[in-house]
């Protein structure tokens, strides 16, 4: 099957060419038809198979049939500043030399400047949930002729929180108009929510459902909590692997670890939304350019990060919710290519090494490296403490507050 097959515009189909697509991938097969059909979507397929392109040229499509229509059409929600700057760029990109305008629109960075872009026109508004109750709140936009709303990364949305501002969001839209969520992972929750947003929606998935890409090589290393960082560091130097992402939980925890890396001699930076926004581009670009060896990420962070030929990722502490997992490795093996995903596993994280192995099927070899064998007769000081249930993991995760009162993380526009 080729592009010209699933009937998208001369322009568009010329613009692919020039940009070396020549076969549309399974989710491109499968979704273009359905959204140039004007149907409500649901659609999973694993990161880097062109979820963007799958939902992008079908959309910029219809936008060149219906020019003379001066308003946003299409509006994209994603759940962090990256993915929207990412997803902003396929659009560009795929309607270079086009009479189309794009926007991004997010938290962190000058309102004024995003203001000054719509003002000159837009027909696609790809923005963060946060951002974009702004602007609408200050009656700077208007959303009343919209044709198609995109939810990317649907699934992280809800985990970040951001339902109650997705349902403000959508009194603001026209009722009439198609809806397509776009996602590497189904979950419950985001089964329950489709119900009340789209229409009699056709189900895409490419894969079996929460799986992980073929390409990727899964290998898990047992390790004492306070070896991991000596045992990342030695595989990184004695294998000469070149531009690394690591996996932490937490912002502190990415911040140290990359303090801990840097004294071992490997260009390390980390990334996180506590950093302004001209700081995680920078590293991000010092990154791509390979001027920093390794970026330590948070989940929240890591969301789309895009880099061509990323062989290599690291998971110095597992997530607390198993589909994170499959995100993560989602960053290497893109298009395609080969990629080595490597979990370092402390025994208080069994558990959740169990929680991934029941979401994608299949169970993991635990390795141990020489030299780094975990030790044994190594007691806690403390009492041994029940583990969590799934409930208590993921309100941690979401940054619920517990019996205890905790206060909630902020959320990221």
């Amino acid at each position: 099957m080729s592009f010209a097959s699933l009937g998208l515009h001369p322009d568009l189909l010329q613009q692919v060419t020039a940009l070396g697509y020549n076969t549309p991938t399974p989710i491109q097969q499968a979704a273009i038809p359905a959204v140039l059909a004007h149907t409500d979507l649901m659609a999973g397929a694993q990161t880097g198979t062109g979820k963007t392109a799958a939902f992008a040229l079908p959309l910029l499509h219809r936008i060149l049939l219906q020019k003379n229509t001066a308003c946003i059409q299409v509006l994209v929600l994603t759940p962090t500043r990256e993915l929207a700057q990412q997803v902003h760029a396929s659009f560009v990109k795929y309607s270079n030399n086009l009479p189309i305008r794009s926007v991004v629109a997010y938290g962190g960075a000058s309102i004024n400047v995003q203001l000054d872009a719509l003002k000159q026109g837009c027909d696609v508004l790809v923005a963060t949930p946060g951002r974009l109750l702004e602007l609408l709140m200050k009656n700077l936009i208007d959303l009343s002729r919209l044709q198609t709303l995109v939810l990317d990364e649907a699934d992280r949305m809800l985990d970040m929180g951001f339902i109650i501002d997705i349902q403000r969001i959508l009194k603001t839209l026209p009722a009439e108009r198609q809806t397509l969520f776009f996602s590497a992972t189904f979950n419950d929750e985001i089964f329950a929510l489709s119900k009340t947003l789209l229409r009699d929606p056709k189900l895409i998935e490419v894969d079996s459902r929460n799986t992980t890409a073929t390409q990727v090589e899964q290998r898990v290393y047992a390790v004492d909590q306070d070896r991991k960082s000596a045992l990342l560091s030695f595989l990184i130097g004695s294998k000469n692997w070149q531009q690394v992402l690591v996996f932490t939980r937490t912002k502190q925890g990415a911040d140290e670890l990359a303090k801990e890396m840097a004294k071992d001699g490997i260009a390390t930076q980390a990334i996180h939304g506590d950093k302004s926004q001209g700081a995680r581009d920078r590293v991000l670009a010092d990154f791509k350019a390979g001027k920093v060896r390794a970026l330590v990420a948070t989940d929240v962070a890591a969301r789309g990060i895009d880099i061509d030929q990323l062989q290599y990722v690291v998971n110095h502490e597992l997530p607390y919710n198993a589909e994170d997992y499959i995100h993560r490795i989602g960053r290497t093996g893109r298009a395609g290519s080969a990629g080595l995903a490597v979990s370092l596993v402390a025994e208080k994280e069994r558990y959740l090494l169990t929680d991934i192995e029941k979401l994608v099927g299949e169970p993991f070899i635990v390795q141990w490296l020489p030299g780094f064998e975990p030790d044994l007769n190594k007691t806690s000081n403390t009492q041994t403490k029940r583990e969590p249930s799934k409930k208590e993991r993921r309100a941690k995760a979401l940054g619920i507050p517990g019996k205890a009162g905790k206060k909630p993380h902020n959320r990221r526009r």
